[in-house]
């Protein structure tokens, strides 16, 4: 019925509003990451999440639940002093406490989220594991947080062990019930936990495997299955929620005008101000590929850092003479004057990346590479567009990634991850399917980054003539395995008639190459 589906920029930008509206912290940052679990950092300000197609059910049951375990984490931050792992049973037992506590606190001011916990704990019970397929202690730390979430067990386990997973509840809930009425935190509520251990006979340090959405047995329940376990379920918290109608919680109404909303503003953003009248040059059809894949985030904020100057408009230098003395410079020998250099960046750069299947070995790096070139240009408010070309049914197609009237974002991003590395280097072809766009925008700088020698040299020299005509700098960056390889081809391609041609053998090079092009004169 929900057939439409979000894709991840748009659920980075809604969950990023909703995590720092829910715990008071505009700070928050929010990632979508392949990981067994969802991870909050509270030093970094930092929560990941893992992509939406992990979780069962429809898209709009799948954003429900991603939507609730987001609160859950807003209100861990808001109120959690510290989130242990869950890998070992001391962690795993104090995170299912505060999960309680958190709730318990969060549900007074707001209200709206009861249906919404309940569904989730609905689906909560598909995803925990059967007691019978689990192995020697961990068996009674899942049992106990069945019992103590859901108020009920999945499986068999002895009388005896049964009646520790009862005992260890009852010290749970009058934990969590005084911590709430006394105001405790984190920290006196972990002290309960040794007493739960201890109840359970258990070492503290006992591995727990992760009972998530990504690791279940992906069967689904039916229709009726899943109303007797909301029933089942609302009846155990119904002290705490008072009686809610489980048809009423099933439909979900008031999430799906805000779910449809999302859906609508997806589709209607998706290309929008993206057109081409050019033959031959396509635009990606988008879907819900996951371009967090070629996200480096360590690699773009290392460049954005050395770059900041520009964009600040000002660069620091060391000169011979000057107002401000730096002693420290002076002792180790250099320029001891420090003075502001005015920087501008004016420059308009035309990107084309070959995607022959030459690169496939190292496809994902050579993404990650350029999307860091281009969040690092977008951040430097540098205008650039971004072309690449393959072989698609043994024909060449050239696709366009991001025009120059267009600020670089998530989309553009994933047209780039859904490019293939495949067929070989028709530059010649490439560029004559370029040449009436390069005429009408004229840019700065053409820069072709290509790992390989073009399938005809003599048409591409022919062509580069055409270019150079319109005053268009052309540059080429010849990308190879080690230095030696990368040099030849960047001397290759200078025999070709680019006016300047770069070697690069490290990839994540690549962006500080292509920076160090613009000029800052």
């Amino acid at each position: 019925m929900h057939s439409l589906q979000l894709r991840n920029d748009t659920i980075l930008e809604i969950g990023t509003f909703l995590v720092r509206r829910w715990s008071g912290k505009e700070k928050i940052t929010l990632n979508i990451k392949d990981q067994k679990e969802i991870q909050t950092k509270l030093r970094e300000n930092k929560v990941t999440i893992f992509p939406l197609d992990k979780y069962q059910g429809t898209d709009f049951q799948k954003y429900r639940q991603l939507r609730t375990a987001l609160w859950y984490e807003s209100m861990r931050i808001r109120h959690s002093s510290k989130i242990l792992s869950n890998d070992h049973a001391f962690g795993f037992i104090l995170n299912t406490l505060e999960a309680r506590r958190i709730e318990t606190i969060g549900r007074k001011y707001w209200q709206g989220m009861d249906e919404e916990i309940i569904f989730n704990y609905g689906f909560a019970w598909l995803y925990r594991p059967l007691l019978n397929s689990l192995y020697g202690h961990s068996r009674i730390v899942e049992g106990f947080a069945q019992y103590f979430l859901l108020g009920d067990i999945k499986g068999e386990v002895s009388t005896g062990v049964f009646e520790k997973i009862q005992k260890a509840t009852k010290i749970a809930n009058d934990a969590v019930k005084e911590a709430v009425e006394e105001e405790h935190g984190t920290d006196w509520l972990e002290k309960k936990v040794a007493e739960i251990i201890k109840v359970l006979e258990i070492d503290p340090l006992l591995t727990i495997p992760v009972s998530m959405p990504k690791i279940s047995s992906g069967i689904a329940m039916s229709e009726q299955e899943f109303m007797r376990t909301l029933n089942k379920i609302s009846k155990y918290r119904e002290s705490d929620f008072g009686k809610l109608d489980s048809t009423k919680i099933t439909d979900g109404k008031q999430i799906f005008d805000e779910f449809k909303v999302l859906l609508d503003e997806t589709k209607r953003n998706e290309n929008r101000g993206l057109t081409t009248d050019v033959t031959g040059i396509s635009i990606p059809a988008l879907t819900n590929v996951d371009e967090t894949r070629i996200y480096d985030a360590d690699l773009i904020n290392n460049l954005k850092a050395k770059f900041k100057e520009w964009k600040s408009g000002w660069k620091e230098q060391h000169v011979v003479t000057g107002d401000e003395f730096d002693q420290e410079t002076y002792m180790e020998g250099h320029k001891p004057f420090i003075t502001d250099k005015k920087i501008a960046i004016k420059t308009r750069i035309f990107i084309l990346l070959d995607h022959s299947s030459s690169i496939a070995e190292q496809e994902i790096q050579y993404k990650k590479a350029t999307l860091a070139l281009c969040e690092v240009l977008g951040f430097l408010k540098v205008q650039f567009s971004v072309y690449a070309f393959n072989t698609e049914q043994k024909q060449v197609t050239c696709w366009l990634i991001k025009p120059e009237n267009l600020q670089w974002n998530n989309t553009a991003a994933k047209r780039l991850a859904q490019i293939k590395a495949n067929g070989s280097t028709p530059l010649a072809e490439v560029y004559n399917l370029l040449l009436p766009t390069i005429r009408s925008k004229k840019p700065d700088i053409f820069l072709t980054l290509t790992d390989g020698e073009p399938s005809d040299p003599d048409a591409v020299r022919s062509v580069m003539i055409d270019f150079k005509m319109l005053g268009t700098k052309m540059v080429a960056i010849g990308v190879g395995p080690d230095t030696g390889y990368s040099i030849t081809i960047a001397n290759n391609l200078r025999r070709l008639g680019y006016e300047r041609t770069l070697a690069v053998s490290r990839l994540n090079d690549i962006p500080k190459r292509v920076l160090n092009l613009l000029g800052t004169d």
